[in-house]
């Protein structure tokens, strides 16, 4: 796998080594090994999978300590703009956020790390959408950044008007009015030595 760093530490695109033939292709799409020797340590408990159709906006989803997660999200079919924030306090970067187009046919990987919202909107008529999580889904640490905050400055590439939002996404704060849970000066990673 190749990794590109993006403007946010830790915040990172993968690229697979693809092997094709007459046949068709083949990639590993991840190798524990390999992405801790590249990444950082690692251990991813729960695979998710959604469908959405185009114009669906999801996020910006993050669960609160002790219960955060990081996450390694791909686009196996369709092709979705999928964003990161960085919304740990005191970090240089808060506020900010990384974009990268992950589609079928470029079988890109994003890392998002702890202290980061994320979210994605659908570009295409159909998308199937995976992500790999490094701590189990727990409703009780819920929580999210309004998508539609402008402050942002984030260019979802649909138009709000043709954006399909649940009521849970629509009811989430602005960046403004958020009180982070997650501090920069704190190891998020608790578990692995540095």
């Amino acid at each position: 796998m190749d990794i590109t760093k993006t403007d946010i530490e830790g915040v990172v695109i993968i690229e697979p080594r693809i092997f094709k033939d007459e046949r068709g292709y083949f990639f590993e799409s991840f190798s524990q090994r390999e992405f801790e020797e590249k990444v950082r340590k690692i251990n991813f408990v729960q695979d998710n999978e959604s469908m959405s159709s185009y114009g669906v906006m999801r996020g910006l989803h993050f669960q609160r300590p002790p219960f955060t997660q990081s996450k390694l999200v791909r686009c196996v079919k369709g092709r979705v703009l999928d964003v990161a924030v960085d919304i740990r306090k005191g970090s240089p970067t808060y506020g900010q956020h990384v974009a990268v187009e992950l589609t079928e046919d470029n079988h890109r990987q994003f890392f998002v790390p702890r202290g980061f919202a994320h979210g994605f909107s659908v570009l295409s008529e159909t998308a199937i959408f995976q992500y790999k999580c490094d701590n189990f889904y727990t409703p009780k640490a819920d929580g999210g950044i309004n998508i539609k905050d402008e402050s942002l400055g984030i260019d979802w590439q649909i138009p709000m008007e043709n954006a399909i939002l649940s009521e849970k996404d629509i009811k989430h704060i602005c960046l403004e009015d958020f009180d982070s849970p997650f501090d920069y000066n704190i190891d998020l990673y608790p578990e692995f030595e540095r």
